[in-house]
């Protein structure tokens, strides 16, 4: 059994890490620190959204591939969709989908606040059924929806998706469920787990799976 002091140890180890690793990365934007202070006052289960350094990552890519066109499946309060917009060029396009109608006022409050305000296209609904109707092709998309649907995600947006276009796929760790067997009734980690495999053996894609924050795994379209 672990020793409950050196979990304690480890846990305090990996916050003073990432805190160390955030005070040496790009500043945050003011309206971020705002939208994620807002988040955790209001919404339930607020830290479904993505971390500060997650954030900061996630606009360095954005702003590495310069997209002209980015998919979203997953806004929750729009946090990561206003990183991921900071790497959009000039007439680029972010489309973003959540099915959550409680959260449509906050994340309107902070998209139109925000520069990139024209660029951003919202859909309210299941992606299952509105990934149909969106135009391709992305240069980059953020899956960060319900675990059980991200084989049926990835297979809509693949073919949506450019050539030498990103993946990524967030929540792939699943606070270390995926490591051990899980039961039949877990139907996200087992759905996960399986996924996990799936992009590491799909021909059609590169794939590396980060252990940051909660995993995130990146896809290299071929």
């Amino acid at each position: 059994m672990q020793d409950p002091k050196a979990s304690m140890n480890s846990n305090t180890f990996m916050e003073e890490w990432s805190a160390y690793a955030l005070e040496h990365s790009q500043s945050i934007p003011d309206l971020l620190l705002e939208l994620e202070k807002e988040t955790y006052q209001k919404v339930l289960q607020p830290r479904m959204l993505s971390s500060p350094l997650q954030g900061r990552f996630l606009s360095l890519l954005s702003q590495l591939i310069k997209p002209k066109k980015i998919l979203e499946i997953g806004t929750f309060t729009g946090y990561a969709s206003l990183c991921l917009a900071e790497g959009l060029q000039k007439e680029g396009e972010l489309h973003t989908i959540d099915n959550n109608a409680e959260l449509v006022h906050l994340q309107e409050k902070y998209f139109t606040r925000s520069e990139y305000v024209k660029n951003i296209h919202t859909y309210l609904g299941d992606a299952i059924d509105i990934l149909p109707d969106i135009d391709g092709l992305f240069d980059l998309v953020f899956i960060d929806a319900d675990k059980i649907n991200y084989d049926a995600y990835f297979e809509q947006v693949l073919p949506k998706t450019k050539k030498g276009g990103l993946i990524i796929s967030d929540n792939v760790m699943w606070s270390g469920k995926v490591l051990n067997k899980a039961s039949t009734k877990d139907k996200s980690t087992v759905a996960l787990q399986a996924y996990n495999i799936k992009l590491k053996l799909d021909s059609r894609i590169k794939t590396v799976l980060l252990p940051f924050r909660d995993g995130l795994t990146l896809s290299w379209v071929l």
